[in-house]
């Protein structure tokens, strides 16, 4: 595979100098490909479609792009729309790197989080606002949010949102915004569904496409099999071994993980839990505890663990199976990112 030979750095890109201080305080110098062709197409305002997986530096591909074009243009606002709360507070905390020291506001309206809060946020002027299509629904529809004046929206993995049922809640807000809008939009697969949401919300996109190969390089794939073993103690085995330095565990129910991650936890190991759930501030604390590495393992859902971005992950665990290939292509692409390597076990009976 030739290496990717980017033809812009961030310091030639048109953008405005406050923003690419903060690119550079980052340690951003070269974009990965997505960036680097998606930043001047949309510096220009054109549509596009950006066909790629998680973990590509596609939010910094959008969010590079409308942070400057709403430094130019201060009264601009955007919608984000996305399909999991995960993915909208990593967005909107990425965007707060981006935008440090420079007084412009966002926010953010999932589900699972107090209305209330969300409702008094919205009352001052975000430049951004970052949201689930059910959560956006409601609020437009109680009239604490008007769309009129949105002038650019971002569908970010448009095909998570119509796996999880959001097709008309996306219609709907699409519906209630301007006709001549910059419409941004993001999805790791194509599908029929996908390229009828294409032709109906975008004007003459520009497509660009950055699909990593299906299964990563840099991820070594194995199965353990269990050969009538007690699958905790199989993995509490695997566990006491010290190359396992990061590990993050896939179970299949939110009782599960919950139930196995207390289990792991009364062993001696030091783990933690996301699922469906878990409150929102839970399910950061225990993000934010394995990202500093304060604890070891993380067992998670395959909703709860979506576009979830964590450095130095050594090995995925497939405690349970996953429900499709692409679950299992996602599951076993958070580790053995950024060119490092990694390690994908799988539980089989």
């Amino acid at each position: 595979m030739e290496k990717f030979v980017p033809e812009h750095a961030f310091a030639n890109f048109q953008i405005d100098e406050r923003l690419k201080h903060t690119i550079g305080e980052k340690g951003y110098i070269t974009p990965t490909p997505i960036q680097d062709r998606a930043i001047p197409h949309i510096l220009q305002g054109k549509d596009v479609v950006g066909i790629a997986n998680t973990g590509t530096g596609k939010t910094a591909a959008f969010l590079i792009p409308l942070v400057d074009k709403v430094l130019r243009h201060p009264r601009e606002t955007v919608l984000i729309v996305v399909p999991t709360r995960e993915l909208a507070i990593q967005i909107n905390e990425e965007l707060k790197g981006f935008t440090k020291g420079m007084k412009l506001y966002s926010a953010v309206c999932v589900g699972g989080s107090s209305m209330g809060a969300q409702i008094r946020d919205l009352r001052y002027h975000n430049s951004f606002i970052i949201g689930t299509p059910g959560r956006l629904k409601d609020l437009i529809e109680q009239s604490y949010l008007d769309l009129s004046q949105f002038r650019s929206v971002v569908l970010d993995e448009a095909d998570r949102m119509l796996d999880m049922g959001f097709i008309n809640d996306m219609r709907f807000m699409m519906g209630k915004m301007p006709k001549d809008r910059h419409t941004l939009f993001f999805s790791a697969t194509m599908s029929p569904d996908i390229e009828r949401l294409i032709k109906d919300f975008l004007k003459e996109p520009v497509s660009i496409s950055v699909r990593t190969s299906d299964t990563s390089k840099n991820v070594e794939q194995d199965i353990v099999r269990l050969e009538g073993k007690n699958k905790v103690d199989v993995l509490d085995n695997l566990l006491a071994s010290c190359e396992f330095t990061k590990v993050l565990v896939f179970g299949r129910t939110k009782h599960g993980v919950e139930k196995l991650s207390k289990v792991l936890a009364s062993r001696g190991h030091k783990a933690e839990s996301i699922h469906g759930n878990k409150n929102l501030s839970k399910r950061k604390r225990a993000l934010e505890a394995f990202k500093g590495n304060h604890i070891r393992v993380l067992v998670a859902t395959d909703v709860a663990a979506r576009g979830l971005d964590i450095d130095d992950v050594s090995h995925v665990i497939n405690f349970d199976l996953p429900a499709t290939y692409e679950d299992y292509v996602h599951r076993i692409g958070r580790t053995g990112r950024a060119n490092k390597r990694g390690k994908a076990l799988t539980f089989v009976e």
